[in-house]
């Protein structure tokens, strides 16, 4: 989602914590190479600019927005595009540590950054809102409305309550010129789909990938396609949806 935004000319700051990811059976990305590619798509003229910073502390939400602010002068878009991963299970298996720990990341810290990202547009109620729609925020969910997910108590719930309360919050937004929109993009592999290392039996990666339709998973580049659009005015009549782009997979 960084490069395509890159490449069509936006300047990117990026939040990444690394030990979290460490942690996980695919492990984490070489935060060096991550910079290089960014920069790399920059058109000219563009800045970029990173922290590593965990989502889970109860300020780090401002403090983010704070820092992107300072190294940019205004920011016009927000995706949020962080999870936790992990620790989690059926419903037999839920604990208040698990289920407070997907919250705070998921939901939570989504909640805030949009808080603390509205607060830069000052409502005008005088003007029209078609005018004054400057502001994009993307939320992502995971399709929990779609069907089951077994053994992903915690996470699912942290997920569905963003696509749940999406209505609600971009009604709130409108007053500032704000155009929130969640998208649920599939099964993305962003590593976790590999042969190895894996977090999940193969059997159950080979079922979910004889029911795509177009006979892959996704590819970072496709829900990227989607935001990216979104996020442009091509994309300014679309508010309050949540939108599923999954190549079909829910249609299995």
């Amino acid at each position: 989602m960084s490069r395509r935004l890159a490449e069509l000319g936006a300047s990117v700051f990026v939040q990444h914590f690394s030990p979290h990811d460490a942690d996980q059976p695919w492990g984490a990305d070489d935060i060096d190479s991550v910079r290089a590619a960014v920069r790399s798509a920059l058109a000219p003229g563009a800045d970029f600019g990173d922290w590593g910073l965990d989502l889970a502390e109860p300020t780090a939400p401002g403090r983010l927005i704070d820092a992107a602010v300072d190294a940019f002068g205004r920011l016009d878009i927000l995706i949020c595009n962080h999870a936790q991963s992990g620790g989690d299970g059926s419903i037999f298996e839920m604990t208040s540590e698990s289920l407070d720990a997907h919250w705070s990341v998921n939901a939570r810290s989504t909640l805030l950054l949009t808080r603390c990202f509205a607060e830069q547009f000052a409502p005008d109620p005088s003007a029209p809102i078609d005018e004054l729609a400057t502001g994009r925020v993307i939320w992502m969910t995971s399709g929990q409305h779609e069907g089951p997910m077994p053994g992903e108590v915690a996470y699912a719930t942290s997920k569905a309550a963003l696509a749940g309360i999406t209505p609600t919050v971009a009604a709130e937004l409108l007053t500032r010129g704000i155009l929130l929109n969640t998208v649920n993009p599939g099964p993305v592999n962003t590593g976790y789909l590999d042969d190895v290392p894996t977090d999940r039996p193969a059997e159950v990666k080979e079922g979910v990938l004889g029911s795509m339709p177009l006979g892959r998973f996704g590819l970072p580049s496709d829900p990227a396609r989607l935001i990216a659009w979104l996020v442009s005015n091509e994309g300014r009549w679309m508010v309050g949806q949540v939108l599923t782009s999954d190549g079909g997979f829910s249609l299995s």
